[in-house]
């Protein structure tokens, strides 16, 4: 596998005296990084630039503070989007995770772990695949398997039948005691439409026994209770995702825009030069963001129109969320959309 070159420490180092002399400044006197207040609820940042890394660690900057309290003496759990193990365009780059993990040392936060259950294997498989190894020991951060951690039953409904139905949900991402950072990418999805930083967790969650793949296992195959968050449909899906959001969704989103992936995503799409990042502590307000730099109508994915007019899940009304950053104009595409958009978009037509 390739990789970018990574951000010498010493770039990263100059990233954070820049953030820090920010900060106070915004101490001194009113400015953009200052709390929402008028017409903004809430606040998302975007960068732009040719450096992977570098783009995610100032896409946290003008939150450092609010990140840091919020994590306190939290366990941080950082959760790759890893769709199937051996596809590098599908799944978190390791020059975006590094970002993120220099700028959560930068704050003196060292109790991370880089966690992930994906569909198709071993999450140490995906691990090595996507070279998270060569970094991970340097920034302590334990790498954990969630399919050989302890897990908790939900329910998730099947739009067959309408009826609830248990699913395995990993602990570690319900811990209210863990600080979950969604470490996602700007992708489409043949069922939902787009998949960003919630997606990434709802999905993430469930968990998988020992040779379980994409589906459902035959005899002797295993069992993953990946397919049971998907509800047998677009209908149950999307009412999935937003009925298990209020408990597992991420307390920072940092999506990843360097290089998305547009038509039959999430793991056969193709790439998308967009050399962007995003960053908030409003996870839908960073979806939404999200959306409009793929060219999306946020009005046509189901499971994100649930949670913004749920009202109680974050920001989903663009002028009410204050960009730090670059115009979303600037830098949005016109994504490919999936060659099964007329099923994507059939949750607005009567049953």
């Amino acid at each position: 596998m390739t990789t970018n070159h990574l951000t010498p420490r010493r770039d990263f180092l100059k990233a954070s005296l820049v953030g820090t002399a920010a900060a106070l400044a915004a101490e001194a006197a009113p400015s953009a990084l200052a709390a929402p207040s008028g017409k903004f609820t809430s606040r998302v940042s975007l960068t732009t630039g040719e450096d992977r890394a570098n783009l995610a660690f100032k896409a946290m900057e003008p939150f450092k503070k609010e990140i840091a309290d919020a994590i306190g003496d939290k366990r941080v759990i950082l959760k790759p989007n890893n769709v199937i193990i051996d596809k590098p365009l599908c799944a978190s780059h390791a020059d975006n995770l590094e970002g993120i993990l220099e700028f959560l040392k930068s704050i003196g936060k060292k109790n991370v772990a880089i966690a992930e259950s994906p569909a198709n294997g071993s999450a140490m498989v995906s691990f090595a695949n996507y070279d998270y190894n060569k970094f991970a020991g340097k920034y302590g951060a334990k790498l954990i398997d969630l399919d050989k951690e302890d897990f908790t039953i939900l329910h998730c409904i099947d739009e067959k039948d309408f009826r609830p139905h248990a699913c395995r949900m990993s602990k570690l991402m319900l811990d209210p005691n863990n600080f979950i950072i969604s470490a996602a990418k700007l992708k489409t999805h043949d069922l939902v439409g787009i998949t960003l930083s919630l997606k990434n967790i709802v999905v993430g969650a469930p968990i998988k026994d020992p040779g379980a793949g994409l589906r459902p296992g035959g005899a002797g195959a295993g069992r993953s209770d990946k397919p049971l968050t998907h509800g047998g449909g677009t209908r149950g899906i999307n009412y999935n995702l937003f009925a298990l959001s209020p408990k597992l969704h991420p307390h920072l989103a940092v999506i990843d825009g360097y290089e998305g992936m547009e038509g039959t995503g999430p793991v056969n799409g193709t790439p998308v030069n967009q050399r962007v990042c995003v960053a908030s502590m409003d996870w839908l307000a960073a979806d939404r963001v999200g959306a409009e730099l793929m060219g999306v109508d946020i009005a046509k994915i189901g499971y994100l129109t649930f949670c913004i007019q749920a009202g109680d899940r974050g920001e989903g009304d663009l002028s009410k969320i204050e960009i730090l950053g670059p115009a979303i104009k600037d830098h949005a595409r016109t994504y490919q959309l999936p060659k099964t958009w007329e099923q994507i978009t059939s949750w607005q037509k009567p049953v």
